[in-house]
Order: C-alpha cells, then sequence, then structure tokens
C-alpha cells in the first residue's frame, strides 16, 4: 500500500528514505496547480524543480523524474527538414550543389566537384590549380562579342569613373601555400612579362603571355622561400631563403647559377640596381653583393636594430632606402657605410618604399598596423612633405611609370588596395576583394596593371593605370592588349 506522503507527492522514493523526510511546499498563488517545488531538508543548498505535465486528476498514478526523454514518433521533425526523405541521388547531389553555391559560391562548388572517374581535388596536392584561372560562372565567355578581353576586365571596372567598383576583380590565380607573413616579398613581375612566385619551398614561374607555369625549384623539405627579385632585364632572379641563403637562378635555363651566404637568419627582401644585389635579413644587416667578384658579398650595411623587411634602390642607383620592425626609415649612398638619413617618425614596421620616377629625391614610405601612415620624403634635405593616414596597416607602395599616380595596398583592417594622384593625395579608386591583408604587390612590364597578393592564397590582377602615351602606336601582343578598362 503507498504511504501518504508517496500519494502526496506523486514520487517513487528510494528504499531506506521515508516520506517524512521531504516537505511540500505549495505555492502562494495557485494559479498552476499543475506545478510543485520540493525541496529537501536534508540538503537546503541543492533544489530541484520537478514539473509534472499529467493532468492533477491523474498525478497519483503517474511518476515524475528529473529527465525528459521526448518520443521520436510524436515529434514533428519533418517541418523542420530534419527527417530523411528518400530520394534519386540525383536530385540530392543536385541540391547539395546548388546550397554549396548559394553558401560558398560557384568556385567553391568547381574546385570542390569531383573530376570525371576521379576523387576530388585535395589540398595535399595543390599542384592541379597551381597559378591557375578561377571560372567567373557570371562572365560572358571570352567568345562572346561583349567580353572585353580574355581575362575579363581585371579591375572589374566600367569606362565611367562614378561607377562603384565591385568586390571581387574578374579573374583570380590560385597560389597554395602563399604566406602570410608582413615580413616576406615572395611575388615580382619581370621586364620579360614572367611573374615569379614564393610558395612554400618552391619558386613557380607564371608567363603572362600564355599562362604557363614552370616549377623553377624547390628548396627541400628544411629552407623555404623568403624573397624573389628579378633582376631589371629580367633574365636571373635571385631567391631569399630561410636559412639565410641567396640563390641566382636563370629564369629562362631554370638553372641555380650561384648561392650566395653572409646572412644568419632569413632574407626577407631583396632589392636589384644596374650592378649589385641588396640584401635584407632577420639578422638586422644589409648585404650587397656582387656577381662579378667571387666573395659572398662586398659591403655590410649596419643600422637597423630589428630586421630589415623594405629595400628600394632609387631610379639613379645613388640611394638605397631601407625599412625596418624597428620603425625607421635609413637612405644610404654609394659613398659611406653609415646611414645618410635616418627618419624615424612612423610608429610602426616600414615594409611600404617605393621611390618617384617623375620627381628626382621623392621617397615614400608606409608604416604597420599601429601606424597606418604614408608618409613623402625629400631626401635631399631629409624633410617630410606630406602625409596620409589610410585607416589601415600600409603593405606595399608603388608608383606608376606612366601617369605621377601610386597605388598602395593594405593589411589591418580592411585589406583594400587604394590608388592617390599625386601631389594632390586624392584618391582615384579603392579596390576591395582579397579577404585577408594585401601583403604582395607587383606591376606588369607596361606599368597598367597590378598583381595582388594575400594570405587568402590567391593572386588578383587589377588593370589600374592608363597607358603610357607614345607618338606612334606601338603594338602590343599576348594576353594583355585584349580590351583594357580603366578606373578613371
Amino acid at each position: 500500500m503507498e504511504s501518504p506522503q508517496g500519494r502526496k507527492t506523486g514520487l517513487n522514493l528510494p528504499a531506506g528514505m521515508s516520506g517524512s523526510r521531504l516537505r511540500l511546499d505549495t505555492p502562494s498563488s495557485s494559479s498552476s496547480p499543475s506545478f510543485r517545488s520540493i525541496s529537501s531538508i536534508t540538503s537546503p543548498s541543492s533544489f530541484r524543480s520537478i514539473s509534472n505535465l499529467t493532468s492533477p486528476s491523474k498525478a497519483n498514478s503517474s511518476t515524475c523524474s528529473d529527465r525528459f526523454i521526448p518520443c521520436r514518433s510524436s515529434s514533428r521533425l519533418h517541418t523542420f527538414g530534419l527527417v530523411e526523405k528518400g530520394g534519386s541521388p540525383a536530385k540530392d547531389e543536385a541540391y547539395s550543389r546548388l546550397l554549396r553555391s548559394e553558401l560558398f559560391g560557384p568556385d567553391f562548388v568547381s574546385s570542390s566537384s569531383s573530376p570525371a572517374g576521379g576523387a576530388p581535388n585535395s589540398p595535399i596536392s595543390p599542384s592541379k590549380n597551381m597559378l591557375r584561372f578561377r571560372t567567373d560562372h557570371s562572365a560572358p565567355s571570352p567568345s562572346s562579342p561583349y567580353s572585353p578581353s580574355v581575362l575579363g576586365p581585371l579591375n572589374g571596372f566600367g569606362s565611367d569613373s562614378s561607377t562603384p567598383p565591385p568586390k571581387p576583380p574578374r579573374k583570380v590565380l590560385d597560389a597554395p601555400s602563399l604566406q602570410d607573413d608582413f615580413y616576406l616579398n615572395l611575388v615580382d613581375w619581370s621586364s620579360q612579362n614572367v611573374l615569379a612566385v614564393g610558395l612554400g619551398t618552391c619558386v613557380y614561374l607564371w608567363s603572362a603571355s600564355n599562362s604557363k607555369v614552370t616549377k623553377l625549384c624547390d628548396l627541400g623539405p628544411y629552407d623555404g622561400v623568403c624573397s624573389v627579385q628579378w633582376t631589371r632585364e629580367g633574365s636571373f632572379i635571385s631567391i631569399g631563403t630561410n636559412l639565410g641563403q641567396v640563390q641566382i637562378w636563370d629564369g629562362t635555363q631554370c638553372k641555380k647559377v650561384r648561392t650566395m651566404g653572409g646572412h644568419q637568419t632569413r632574407t626577407g627582401v631583396l632589392a636589384w640596381n644596374s650592378r649589385t644585389l641588396a640584401s635584407g635579413s632577420r639578422d638586422r644587416n644589409i648585404l650587397q653583393h656582387d656577381m662579378r667578384v667571387s666573395s659572398d658579398f662586398v659591403s655590410k650595411l649596419v643600422g637597423h636594430k630589428s630586421e630589415v623587411c623594405g629595400l628600394k634602390w632609387s631610379c639613379d642607383d645613388r640611394e638605397l632606402a631601407s625599412g625596418g620592425n624597428d620603425n625607421q626609415l635609413l637612405v644610404w649612398n654609394q659613398h659611406s657605410q653609415q646611414p645618410a638619413l635616418r627618419l624615424t617618425e612612423h610608429t610602426a614596421a616600414v615594409k611600404a618604399i617605393a621611390w618617384s620616377p617623375h620627381q628626382s629625391g621623392l621617397l615614400v614610405s608606409g608604416g604597420g598596423t599601429a601606424d597606418r601612415c604614408i608618409r613623402f620624403w625629400n631626401t635631399t634635405n631629409g624633410h617630410q612633405l606630406n602625409s596620409v593616414d589610410t585607416g589601415s596597416q600600409v603593405c606595399n607602395l608603388a608608383w606608376s611609370k606612366n601617369v605621377n599616380e601610386l597605388v598602395s595596398t593594405h593589411g589591418y583592417s580592411q585589406n583594400q588596395i587604394m590608388v592617390w594622384k599625386y601631389p594632390s593625395l586624392s584618391k582615384v579608386a579603392t579596390l576591395t576583394g582579397h579577404s585577408m591583408r594585401v601583403l604582395y604587390l607587383a606591376m606588369s612590364p607596361d606599368g597598367q596593371t597590378i598583381v595582388t597578393g594575400a594570405g587568402d592564397e590567391t593572386l588578383r590582377f587589377w588593370n589600374v593605370f592608363p597607358s603610357m602615351k607614345a607618338p606612334t602606336p606601338v603594338k602590343d601582343t599576348g594576353l594583355w592588349s585584349l580590351g583594357r578598362t580603366q578606373i578613371r
């Protein structure tokens, strides 16, 4: 026979526990008689709320517990589409592809689809998409009369300057393993229209004329590529490595010509002038190498207190500008191994450096995340001419050789690319599309197209500058000559 206490509470009490040890507290407001609160006298700190979902008339015959186990047959799972429905595999696959396309875009669907008779592309073997154009499904085919070029409008702009720029460019090159490291310089475009890209331990060459990809070298599992730089004539390329070496390669024959040491750790930046190569390293030193002598380097420039991440020769080869992680911008000349100028106005690392091809002694530099400023200098007297706060980390700077304008690429927080007029510093355009900071920048030989690289493992092409005005028309052949569109 049930105890009176058991009938009152509607609980099955464990053996050895008397009903007198439990006290039934009736709520003052009896608006909801189906809910009771039960507290234990022996452990006042622990409270448990028990809901009796049965009607009061059936309270004596029901058993309450502290765990709710739903009945699957009574659940309305079909309302939320959680019930697996039988259907044809073709319909399921089509739906999955449509869903992936809506969520991640058409590029994700095409890259994740399996080729006929094969397995899907694996990130372990990225060579399948190495420096290959992604397909833009929304763009007209190259054979269409409305298609402006094989690449499409590289910047995605119309001819009307009032047209707002779309976020992504039309065409994108996949660059697997392109590092997201502010202090490296892994992209350079030669005067012979060949793009060099450092990806992991390898350097790849991409011909802009025919899109041919060539693997130049592989440094092996114990080294890595930290910088690449073509000579001015575009036949040889220098490679800075993680172990501190500088290698010289023949880009046409794909043969290593020479290896030079001297740095104690990674060589993150390189700069050629007409005769010599300057290299900057994390060991804070700048070495000058001369290919005509047998020694590894001919001079050492000591002045930075942290890693050297920016190096650029002036157009007349008389001055070398260097930027470092010590927030300093130094200017060196050929007559001394001490800096001729020490500019300390930046408040973050100085990687972005560019000499103006239009005005002698005009140098521009950009600071990192804590600085965000582009500063213009007269290196004749060391005066700062102007500055502008860009709002984002300045990663690269490059002057147009066709017009008095420059382009800057940025990192945190907007990852944008900006084109500026000089000396007014008015914005010509702001380009977006990279999902990570735009760490790499190079310019085509004709000075019209730039390529940008980011840690999102893509290279994006933008047609930002007008062509050089020549008295006679020059025949332009190859990939870049078809239907250029301007941003202005």
